[in-house]
C-alpha cells in the first residue's frame, strides 16, 4: 500500500544522484494534475498528486501525497465530466490556492536539486499547468525557480535545466504499434492495472509510474540511459515523432503539429 505522508520531510533522506546514473537505478518523482480546462495560464490544477517511486521497489513502497485545490474559478463542464470535481466540492473541501501550488513547486524543485527526474504523461501539459499557477501566486516557472534556488551545485545558472521523464515521448520511441496512446491505452499495452480509478491524479500518477518500470524492464537502451542524456535523447524521439505525425496531417489536409516538447 501506498504511503500517505509528506515528502517535503522525505526529501532530507534522499540523496543527491550522480548525473551519470542509469534510469533503472534512480529514483523517480511522478507528477500529475487535474485541472479545470486545458490552457495554462488561464486554467488551474484542482488537484495534484506526487509519487516517489524507490529504484528496484514497486508500488508498495511508495511515499504519495495528494491535494485537492479551489481554483478560484469555475470548472469547464467538459473537464469536469472527465475528473469528476465541481466547483461546489472545490469550494467546500478545495485547499488554498496559493499555499498549496507553494508546497507543490517547493517539493518538485527540491527533488530536481537532488537529480531526481519528475515524471508525467505527456508532461508538457503537467509542466504548463503548474507554470501558469505559479505564475499566479507571484513566483517565476519551474526552471527559473530551480536556477535561482540552486545554490549547492557546481552547474552554471543556464547549465542547470528541467529533468523530466514522459513515458508517451519514450512509449512512442520504443512500441510502434497503431492506435491512440492516452494513458488507458498505453497502461492496457503494458499490462499496467491501476490502484484506483483513471482521472483521479493520485491513480494516474501510480499508473504512468508503473508504465515507466514496464518500459524499463523490456527496454535495455532506455534502463541504461543516463540521467545526463535522458533530456537530450527525449527531446530527438519527439522531433522524430512529430516529423512522421505531420507528414500524415499533410496527406490528410490537416493542421500540423508546431513547438518543441520541453
Amino acid at each position: 500500500m501506498v504511503r500517505m505522508t509528506s515528502l517535503a520531510d522525505t526529501i532530507q533522506a534522499i540523496p543527491v544522484q550522480s548525473m551519470d546514473t542509469a534510469l533503472a537505478d534512480s529514483f523517480i518523482l511522478g507528477f500529475d494534475t487535474e485541472t479545470t480546462g486545458t490552457i495554462s495560464g488561464k486554467d488551474s490544477i484542482v488537484s495534484a498528486s506526487l509519487v516517489l517511486r524507490y529504484p528496484h521497489k514497486d508500488f508498495t513502497s511508495e511515499v504519495t501525497q495528494s491535494w485537492v485545490i479551489n481554483p478560484r474559478m469555475p470548472m469547464h463542464p467538459a473537464a469536469s465530466r472527465v475528473n469528476g470535481f465541481t466547483d461546489e466540492f472545490l469550494a467546500t473541501h478545495g485547499a488554498n490556492q496559493v499555499d498549496s501550488i507553494h508546497e507543490i513547486s517547493d517539493i518538485i524543485i527540491a527533488f530536481l536539486l537532488r537529480n531526481i527526474p519528475v515524471l508525467s504523461y505527456n508532461a508538457p501539459f503537467d509542466i504548463a499547468m503548474l507554470n501558469g499557477d505559479m505564475h499566479k501566486i507571484g513566483l517565476a516557472d519551474v526552471t527559473t525557480e530551480l536556477r535561482d534556488r540552486d545554490t549547492e551545485n557546481f552547474l552554471t545558472h543556464t547549465q542547470r535545466e528541467l529533468l523530466v521523464l514522459d513515458p508517451l515521448v519514450i512509449d512512442r520511441a520504443v512500441s510502434h504499434r497503431p492506435g491512440p496512446r492516452k494513458l488507458i491505452d498505453t497502461t492496457q499495452y503494458y499490462g499496467v492495472y491501476p490502484h484506483g480509478d483513471f482521472h483521479t491524479a493520485l491513480a494516474d500518477t501510480v499508473a504512468t509510474v508503473d508504465v515507466m518500470r514496464e518500459i524499463i524492464r523490456l527496454h535495455d537502451d532506455i534502463a541504461s540511459l543516463e540521467l545526463t542524456d535522458l533530456m537530450p535523447r527525449q527531446r530527438f524521439w519527439y522531433e522524430q515523432w512529430q516529423t512522421s505525425f505531420n507528414e500524415y496531417l499533410r496527406s490528410k489536409n490537416r493542421p500540423q503539429i508546431k513547438g518543441s516538447w520541453l
